[in-house]
């Protein structure tokens, strides 16, 4: 883009960069806030999912040793709600895991073996933590959104507009200077103009 080669212009850019100067620390800042979140929000889903399976390796065994597996229908057990409040990290707004509940389909207590209460119970555990992951998997979604659109930022203005702002300035400069290197020799001339031709007048 052509630039002005004037004296407001050069206070323009110089005030310009002044901003970006000052911006981009923040900017920076926040980045690095994103990238240390996003890793303990992916070590957390990572404990939650491991306490999970940990959960549900251990119910596939309690249940196998009642040799009666196929007694436990997991249908039994229903998410109804997820609870979620909001939070913010980095002025990103993220949902926050707050728990949830379940609905249980009817069965017959005659019918059924005295364990599936008891079962259900385990798999509405397992359950609540496959959720909760759910939930810090969105987190983590929502915060790399951020630090992608933050990181473009930070380059724009590191890689970009610093740098093109100063090569402005540098540029502004030498022709102003040029020009005022100019004016001097121009007046300087006029002056040896006026004084020769004073000098041929008095002859």
């Amino acid at each position: 883009m052509a630039i002005k080669l004037t004296k407001n212009e050069l206070k323009a850019q110089k005030e310009s960069l002044k901003m970006y100067r000052r911006y981009l620390p923040t900017l920076q800042l926040k980045k690095q806030q994103l990238q240390s979140e996003i890793r303990t929000i992916e070590l957390r889903a990572r404990e939650v999912r491991d306490s999970r399976d940990r959960l549900n390796a251990e119910f596939d065994a309690w249940i196998a040793v009642f040799a009666e597996s196929d007694a436990f229908d997991p249908d039994t057990v229903q998410v109804r709600e997820v609870r979620t409040s909001t939070g913010n990290i980095a002025g990103v707004p993220i949902p926050v895991y707050e728990g949830s509940t379940f609905d249980r389909s009817e069965y017959d207590v005659y019918v059924k073996p005295l364990w599936i209460d008891t079962a259900a119970d385990r798999l509405e555990k397992v359950l609540a933590l496959d959720l909760e992951a759910r939930v810090l998997d969105e987190q983590v979604r929502l915060l790399n959104q951020e630090l992608r659109t933050t990181t473009q930022r930070v380059n724009l203005f590191e890689k970009v507009k610093i740098p093109e702002t100063r090569m402005n300035i540098k540029k502004i400069s030498v022709y102003l200077g040029d020009q005022q290197v100019a004016a001097v020799v121009r007046g300087k001339i006029s002056k040896k103009n006026l004084e020769k031709a004073g000098e041929e007048a008095n002859s």
